[in-house]
């Protein structure tokens, strides 16, 4: 399975090397939204939608034993290979299948997606697809980077603040029942040196990225003198009316 452990695309714990300080870091963030997820989901059908190596969709499961079937969906058919392999048991499932179009005619109690709407292009569209998907009362949880990304990370096509993000889901009805904001501090040394593995996929020529993208750089220097050198997330959880 060609499953890059160093991509900004995926996580894969297996693979996560004791030098790869960034990389540690950004699982434990990635393990803390799953948990928080985990917390206030019920039993019923759960989906998993952009689970990458499959270890969330598997956290997921094992936080509600009687839940009776838990699914992951990656466009990655590797990645959920692995997953398969890795994460897979009974009433646990992975399909490879773009998010877009992705169905299931039983729906969902609870759809999970973490750090997916920033890759797709139509982040509206993909936010009104969840809701075809989730069942009346059903619980979304869903989670982006509210400090800018774009520029760094080329397979990011949008950038988020809090009340952005929130207005996505707002024209839907959705009651807001919880959130989990995340500060991941970076060293700027370390990312212009590409002193780990997971920086190769960093941008290159990020100041000929600026002056061809100048939005790009005054969304980075307002994020700098507001947050200084930390990364910000936002988790949501949202209940359907």
């Amino acid at each position: 399975m060609d499953l890059d452990s160093n991509s900004l695309e995926r996580l894969v714990p297996d693979r996560t090397m004791g030098g790869d300080v960034t990389g540690r870091e950004t699982l434990e963030l990635h393990l803390e939204r799953y948990r928080f997820a985990a917390h206030l989901a019920g039993p019923g059908r759960l989906l998993d939608m952009a689970c990458g190596a499959g270890y969330g969709t598997r956290l997921l499961a094992d936080a509600c034993p009687e839940r009776a079937e838990s699914i992951g969906v990656d466009l990655s058919e590797d990645a959920v290979a692995y997953a398969r392999e890795r994460y897979g048991r009974a009433g646990v499932e992975y399909r490879a299948c773009n998010a877009m179009e992705f169905s299931d005619p039983e729906s969902f109690d609870t759809i999970v997606s973490l750090e997916t709407i920033e890759h797709l292009p139509d982040p509206t569209g993909f936010a009104k697809h969840l809701l075809t998907l989730l069942r009346p009362g059903g619980l979304l949880v869903a989670s982006v980077p509210t400090t800018p990304s774009v520029d760094a990370n080329p397979h990011h096509l949008h950038d988020f603040t809090e009340k952005s993000f929130r207005l996505l889901f707002e024209p839907a009805g959705l009651k807001e029942v919880a959130r989990l904001p995340q500060v991941q501090p970076f060293e700027v040394g370390g990312i212009l040196r590409r002193s780990e593995a997971r920086h190769s996929e960093i941008r290159p020529n990020l100041l000929q990225y600026y002056a061809t993208h100048p939005g790009a750089a005054l969304r980075r220097v307002y994020a700098t003198l507001r947050f200084g050198f930390t990364n910000r997330y936002l988790t949501v959880a949202w209940r359907a009316q």
